[in-house]
């Protein structure tokens, strides 16, 4: 049987599915979990909030112009990381080698586990089910892209394999952002040319792609014929503890910008807490919509634990980052840790 070793899990409207678990009676409802302000911006919707058009990283007075009728629920990311926590004990139940990408969001290689894939991945959904009261998506391949890729194929609670023999021509209808490594500018670059599907971008040569994207183009190229050599990387525990999110579209407003990372701070001081760990160095990150990186650091004399200290220096700290294009994504994180252990002797020393 043809290898099948990675599979992708990703949760179903993650944050309003615990809010709706939480409360049955929002079930059947638009429910829209952000910020209450008018600054705020949506994290999740439910699906019946997404027929109205609704999107994470849209501003929460669009979302109420869209849907006047919607829920709307301020986050609760210690009730999150907790739900996220029992998610991941279960998958740590399969193997060892995952890659945790989001609190909602995970890859497992499952190569050296002899049982049917198919049967791994009804078993997650089952015990998620069964332990959460929430549904998840699953992916099945052997790759991560193309995992990825159909673990979003029959969403909500669906399962998707995509073996070698489906390759390309399962991808032919698929828009070319559906490619991984393909932004919204990217995509924008492409459509500028006639090239609007998967099934036009694979009629180009590799070296036009290199051209057009640099050497990204060479991946896509690959990508696109199911070829993908990233493996599964465990290494993400825990030099830092951080969070991060990529955009639907981009945006420099400050307002989101910084709702998203007092949304962040709040989640890494949670993980922390569970840890039992304090840091000294926040880093923020952006991405600009050319793919350009950029972070800006700042390492402080005390460790620090808070939600609100982290947010206070991670604001200052995108204040003095020059905005000139919008951003495709931001991110957050604190390094330089140390266990509360540690801190309560070096008190004493």
């Amino acid at each position: 049987m043809e290898n099948l070793s990675i599979i992708h899990i990703d949760m179903d409207a993650f944050y309003a599915s615990v809010e709706e678990h939480d409360n049955p009676k929002l079930k059947g409802h638009p429910v829209i979990v952000g910020g209450k302000s008018r600054h705020g911006i949506v994290t999740t919707a439910n699906y019946e909030a997404r027929r109205y058009g609704i999107h994470s990283a849209m501003p929460i007075f669009m979302a109420r112009e869209l849907c006047p009728s919607g829920i709307f629920i301020q986050p609760r990311m210690e009730r999150y990381r907790e739900v996220s926590n029992i998610v991941m004990d279960i998958l740590y139940d399969v193997t060892d080698v995952i890659e945790q990408l989001s609190i909602d969001e995970a890859y497992l290689d499952i190569s050296d586990i002899k049982q049917d894939p198919l049967y791994i991945a009804k078993t997650i959904k089952s015990e998620v089910f069964k332990q959460t009261g929430l549904t998840l998506s699953v992916g099945i391949s052997y790759n991560k892209f193309l995992a990825k890729l159909a673990s979003d194929w029959n969403k909500p609670n669906g399962i998707k394999i995509i073996t070698s023999d489906m390759v390309p021509e399962i991808l032919f209808p698929l828009p070319v952002k559906s490619v991984y490594g393909i932004g919204k500018k990217s995509a924008k670059k492409l459509n500028d040319i006639g090239i609007f599907t998967v099934d036009d971008l694979i009629r180009l040569s590799e070296e036009f792609l290199i051209e057009l994207f640099g050497k990204s183009g060479g991946e896509i190229f690959d990508r696109i014929r199911g070829i993908d050599h990233r493996k599964v990387d465990t290494s993400r525990e825990r030099k830092s503890i951080g969070s991060e999110t990529t955009f639907n579209g981009v945006t420099n407003d400050m307002e989101i910008l910084k709702s998203y990372l007092r949304e962040f701070a709040y989640e890494i001081a949670q993980a922390m807490k569970d840890k039992g760990v304090q840091g000294r160095t926040i880093t923020v990150k952006i991405k600009d919509e050319n793919f350009v990186q950029h972070t800006k650091s700042k390492t402080i004399n005390s460790y620090i634990s808070s939600a609100d200290e982290i947010y206070i220096i991670a604001g200052n700290l995108l204040s003095e980052i020059n905005l000139e294009k919008n951003l495709r994504l931001i991110g957050l994180t604190i390094s330089n840790l140390i266990s509360l252990d540690l801190e309560q002797l070096s008190l004493f020393d």
